[in-house]
């Protein structure tokens, strides 16, 4: 039988510096806890588009001022995640974060061959977070879909019933509402829409036959996943 390695005082006070975080912002009992890598967004990054409660509303993502590569305590909870790098910790609430994703595709480096999929948080005070999901990382394989499951639950309810009242959803430049989607000078009606896809890194739809491009590339797309959600109902609901 293996023993557990003991907690050194500074594991101790790093747990609690974590929890007294956790409670602030009223995020629940923690479930699981992983390793992660963490890097910033450059200084100049550009705004990005956020879903909050029922508005959408731009602000700026600061950088957390952590280097790139940091090793980092990741701690998920009932309604929300800390993220511990570098001796602070960064609070994410599931309602109201905007998670952004990018993939890449490694092909040269023998020692990583696999995609490593890239994730920026938006953490409660309102600066970038950036979790790396390396190829042949078990944790990130946990902790990856964990994220979007949380994120999806905590804030379809709310966006269905948004769009229920005849409010207009953003996600970052496209928009939906309960009859129609649309981004620029692209829009359609829900019985027009044949089918959604991601093609060439971006989302396309088939309106009455016709592909068109909607909106910018899915990288820059805030909660992707809950978007793509939406869009399933909506087309599969009889008022579409």
């Amino acid at each position: 039988m293996s023993r557990r390695t003991p907690r050194t005082c500074g594991d101790e006070l790093l747990l609690a510096r974590i929890s007294a975080a956790a409670g602030r912002e009223h995020i629940g009992k923690r479930r699981a806890t992983y390793a992660a890598a963490v890097h910033t967004t450059p200084s100049h990054a550009v705004p990005v588009r956020v879903i909050r409660g029922l508005l959408a509303f731009a602000r700026y993502g600061r950088p957390c001022g952590t280097k790139a590569g940091a090793e980092a305590r990741l701690d998920l909870y009932e309604r929300g995640m800390t993220i511990a790098v570098k001796g602070r910790i960064h609070v994410v609430r599931y309602d109201t974060t905007a998670v952004f994703r990018k993939s890449i595709r490694n092909r040269h480096d023998s020692a990583r061959v696999g995609t490593t999929r890239i994730y920026t948080l938006i953490d409660v005070d309102g600066e970038r977070v950036v979790l790396q999901g390396r190829p042949a990382d078990s944790a990130a394989a946990e902790w990856e879909p964990e994220i979007q499951r949380a994120v999806t639950h905590a804030q379809l309810p709310w966006a269905w019933a948004a769009l229920d009242n005849g409010e207009r959803l953003t996600f970052g430049d496209i928009w939906l509402t309960k009859e129609k989607a649309g981004s620029g000078e692209v829009s359609a009606r829900w019985p027009q829409v044949q089918q959604i896809e991601m093609k060439d890194g971006a989302i396309s739809l088939n309106i009455d036959g016709n592909w068109s491009i909607l909106g910018p590339m899915v990288s820059q797309v805030p909660n992707l996943f809950v978007l793509c959600k939406l869009v399933e109902r909506l087309r599969a609901d009889g008022t579409c």
